[in-house]
């Protein structure tokens, strides 16, 4: 750790102190973190093990990667930790919703917020997400190049806004597509220090995105003021959010900021990490044939050729399911969770001092061959129940975990799934031989040069 030492104010002795990466002369760790972070981790985690310091500028900072660890940040010590600086600065953009708030108003917003997501409200949402994907495939046309994550984004924004808001937004889909990409760009530059400076002053990115962040304030306010005069159930997520009342303590329902700030939230992330793993499941299933061609089989028994797919069919897709979640296992769309101790404790054998932030390193997690025979292999045999009950539970983690695990997460199973059998019955995707391919890892774990893809029609 070089020169510095970090002091705790543990009283039982000197805390043992983890080892570390070498540092660079200034900024100690930060160029070679902002580099590639999702790498970073996970290469450092293999040679200085599973718990390691490294510092980002003035920010001390320590890596996770046992599920035993992760266990106790997310867990059984979830109360020593706050959200991470990553998700504090997320407030610039989506206020005080579930993702970013903490504490008791944290445990109000989730009160409030989860009858939106109970299984069988969201069964309700699954017709949407078929149509949507079979509006969709009507569209391509064989021997077409896409540009899958482009089409993935727009389609899954299509069935968020259908299920959020009962709207179309196929006229200005492009438009928000582009705000998402600005926005999610200009993220890493959220995390620099110093940035809470940086970002008053009148810098062509700063105002970028706050041309983007004012665009989906209007979609997203529009739609409030329309539901708030109408007074109208439309049986979708806003519906309610908007009659949502907390029994618990005083009735009260949500302001228009509180409804904004969770739909805002719902509206991102609710498209941007599906999409994601979306086209990592196209990118892999063409460099699988095997397991394509499993995927296919599967497909064609339970859906028989020319009967439509229906929610009733999601139980059967045994198969595809286990290719969304092997996808994820590789790719996962939050490839880390960020956490900042809000006083000095104890994880593993080490102490953390307060005002650390400590990285849970799901990508590197998911690739270690401890929990993984031969992880880098795309084998979605991995998840058969025999599998899965042999496996730590905190190896696999794509939602999170603990209180604060995603909301979202069987809306998210279900939209997955059904998408991918929509659209794999009827095409494959051939990846592009001019495409490269590298992970951008932002607020999600993107492609980083997109994912150019030809359609090749099956039936």
């Amino acid at each position: 750790m070089s020169s510095e030492v970090i002091v705790s104010s543990v009283s039982q002795g000197t805390p043992r102190v983890p080892p570390s990466p070498k540092a660079g002369l200034f900024g100690g760790h930060f160029r070679r973190f902002r580099r590639d972070p999702a790498a970073f981790l996970w290469e450092n985690a293999q040679e200085h093990g599973d718990l390691f310091y490294f510092r980002i500028g003035p920010q001390h900072a320590y890596c996770v990667t046992h599920p035993d660890l992760i266990k106790e940040v997310l867990v059984t010590k979830n109360q020593d930790f706050i959200k991470g600086r990553a998700l504090q600065r997320s407030k610039r953009l989506l206020g005080n919703g579930l993702l970013t708030n903490e504490g008791d108003a944290h445990r109000r917003q989730r009160r409030l917020v989860l009858p939106a997501f109970h299984r069988d409200r969201i069964n309700t949402y699954a017709e949407t997400m078929i149509d949507q994907a079979a509006r969709l495939s009507a569209d391509w046309r064989g021997d077409a190049t896409i540009d899958a994550d482009k089409q993935m984004m727009q389609l899954t924004l299509g069935i968020v806004a259908k299920t959020l808001f009962n709207a179309d937004v196929t006229d200005s889909a492009k438009d928000v597509g582009q705000a998402m990409t600005t926005i999610f760009e200009m993220f890493p530059l959220l995390l620099m220090p110093f940035s809470e400076l940086l970002e008053k002053l009148p810098l062509p990115h700063v105002r970028r995105f706050d041309r983007a962040r004012a665009q989906l304030d209007e979609i997203i306010y529009r739609f409030i003021n329309e539901r708030r005069a109408s007074g109208v159930d439309q049986g979708d997520l806003l519906s309610m959010l908007l009659a949502a009342r907390d029994e618990e303590t005083d009735g009260a329902g949500m302001t228009d900021e509180q409804v904004r700030d969770e739909a805002l939230t719902l509206f991102i992330a609710g498209h941007e990490t599906t999409a994601n793993a979306l086209v990592w499941t196209w990118y892999l299933l063409s460099q699988n044939p095997e397991v394509e061609a499993r995927l296919h089989a599967e497909l064609d028994l339970v859906l028989e050729v020319g009967r439509p797919l229906t929610p009733a069919d999601l139980p059967k897709l045994v198969y595809t399911e286990r290719v969304i979640a092997e996808s994820m296992r590789l790719y996962p769309p939050a490839w880390a969770v960020g956490r900042k101790a809000v006083r000095d404790c104890q994880i593993g054998e080490y102490t953390i001092p307060a005002n650390s932030l400590i990285l849970v390193n799901i990508f590197g997690v998911h690739r270690d061959p401890r929990f993984f025979t031969d992880p880098e292999r795309f084998d979605p045999d991995r998840w058969s129940a025999e599998e899965k009950e042999r496996r730590h539970a905190y190896s696999y983690v794509p939602f999170g975990g603990g209180i604060r695990r995603c909301i979202g997460e069987n809306f998210a199973w279900m939209e997955e799934v059904l998408v991918l059998a929509a659209l794999a019955r009827n095409w494959r995707l051939r990846l592009d031989p001019e495409q490269r391919v590298a992970t951008h890892p932002l607020m999600t774990l993107r492609p980083r040069f997109g994912m150019r893809m030809k359609l090749e029609r099956r039936l």
